[in-house]
């Protein structure tokens, strides 16, 4: 069996104990967001009511006040604004709506080109809306790298350059370490317009501004315990309260579903994240990163990584951990061996950094699909939307759902709503044990793919087959 470079190249014991030593389990993001919100007491009335205050319930709300501003919309949350995945993530903002061109292609060939004018219009959409809202959540413009760190990946970045817009630029191992100085970079392509960067929390925190100055209400510490039929309309009950209104959205993600119908179409994986302390001028010197581009690698368990606005890198990804019964569990988010093999790798990336100390750890619950990302559709007569299963990118594709599930309340067929992506509900996972032992068989063949020059075995053929394959 194969190496990789990670491997082959490890950070010394010594050198990811020290850098771990002072870290603390808690999400960087997260300081930012204060609860001020009250919880939902007593019976209310709205004229919708969405569930889940994460970018995909703060989008919906404030595009359903765009198309009608004297609505009277309701958000109930069970934790707080931005919580989970929303206040959780690495801040990559991308124009794909179909966890990137591969994914896209592979099940939806004949609307692909569709769908990437869809995504990179929704993104400059995005932009334009925090700028006229007042948003600041750091958005910016920096595109992103993919970078290859195994010879057979750089067959990938030319297939990745061909079949890309005219803003994907080749760079070789000269010019990509010029860029971010990396001794494990091979090659990269630039996609330097269909990405961007944000603070995830200050995003979340923004639109819940931007949707309360409109009029929403929202309600926080408010877990939803039932959906019922009330007429013709909803109710949402908590322990507390509820709410009526004649519409309903579920934006509820990773979480399980209020639908019956739901309950199999996601499970979570857990993603672990690094954050560093503030890099000296002289140590930014020394990585270069002058673009300042979010990173990912090209293997099945990729890292992802990012500069922040106050001179910190985040590193995350490569382990992502599937927990028996589909359980989102706050003991799921100290995983100590992750922690130390992102500490590693990230050394491994950035040798001369070694020295400097991570401050934070954290992990979250991604809702993965079997497509690998959003599904959408209606329930209890076309009263109640939902969207599911973004699987890690729904920074920017959270307020296209936003779009789609408030034209498939109205009933009136849009370019969104007539795509296949909207219109078929992809593969449900299994029951347990079946969840498990698929989900834990694939990882382990994707890692051995990963130190077999990418080769794909028998399973991931079969998955492949089926359409079920994912390989990063």
């Amino acid at each position: 069996m194969g190496t990789t470079v990670f491997e082959r190249h490890p950070a010394s014991s010594a050198a990811v104990a020290h850098s771990l030593q002072d870290s603390r389990q808690s999400v960087f993001w997260l300081a930012d967001l204060v609860p001020t919100r009250p919880a939902l007491v007593g019976e209310h009335t709205a004229d919708l009511v969405v569930v889940g205050a994460g970018y995909t319930g703060l989008w919906t709300a404030l595009h359903a006040l765009r198309r009608d501003p004297a609505a009277n919309v309701v958000i109930v949350e069970a934790r707080t604004v931005g919580w989970a995945a929303s206040g959780r993530n690495g801040g990559f903002c991308e124009a794909s709506l179909t966890h990137g061109h591969e994914n896209g292609v592979r099940r939806w060939p004949e609307e692909i080109a569709q769908l990437e004018r869809l995504g990179q219009d929704n993104l400059d959409a995005f932009e334009a809306d925090l700028a006229a809202w007042g948003v600041d959540a750091q958005f910016e413009r920096v595109g992103a790298l993919d970078v290859a760190t195994e010879p057979h990946q750089l067959a990938w970045l030319h297939e990745e350059r061909d079949a890309h817009r005219a803003d994907t630029v080749f760079l070789d191992e000269a010019a990509v370490r010029a860029s971010v100085a990396s001794p494990t970079y091979l090659g990269a392509v630039w996609h330097t317009r269909s990405n961007a960067l944000v603070h995830p929390a200050r995003l979340a925190a923004g639109l819940a501004r931007a949707a309360e100055e409109r009029g929403t209400v929202i309600f926080e510490e408010a877990p939803v315990r039932a959906l019922e039929n009330a007429g013709a309309g909803v109710r949402v009950v908590t322990a507390d309260g509820a709410v009526t209104a004649p519409r309903a959205v579920l934006a509820t993600n990773v979480f399980p579903s209020l639908l019956r119908r739901n309950v199999l179409m996601t499970v979570p994986v857990y993603d672990y994240v690094l954050m560093t302390e503030p890099l000296s001028a002289q140590q930014w010197d020394a990585v270069g990163w002058r673009d300042r581009q979010g990173i990912g690698d090209m293997a099945n368990q990729f890292h992802y990584y990012r500069p922040t606005s106050d001179g910190r890198i985040l590193f995350g990804g490569y382990d992502a951990i599937y927990h028996y019964g589909r359980r989102v569990r706050a003991e799921y988010e100290d995983r100590p061996e992750s922690f130390r093999r992102l500490a590693s790798h990230f050394f491994t990336t950035f040798p001369q950094l070694e020295g400097l100390r991570f401050t934070h750890r954290w992990a979250g619950a991604i809702d993965t699909s079997t497509q690998f990302c959003a599904f959408f559709g209606t329930a209890r007569a076309g009263r109640v939307a939902y969207a599911a299963g973004f699987t890690g990118l729904g920074v920017g594709a959270a307020r296209f759902a936003g779009d789609v599930m408030l034209d498939l309340l109205d009933g009136a067929p849009t370019e969104r709503t007539e795509l296949e992506m909207v219109r078929r509900r992809p593969l449900p996972f299994p029951p347990e044990p079946a969840a498990a032992l698929g989900i834990n068989a694939t990882r382990w063949s994707l890692d051995r793919a990963d130190h077999h020059a990418g080769r794909r075995n028998l399973l991931l053929r079969g998955l492949d087959a089926v359409g079920l394959g994912f390989d990063s």
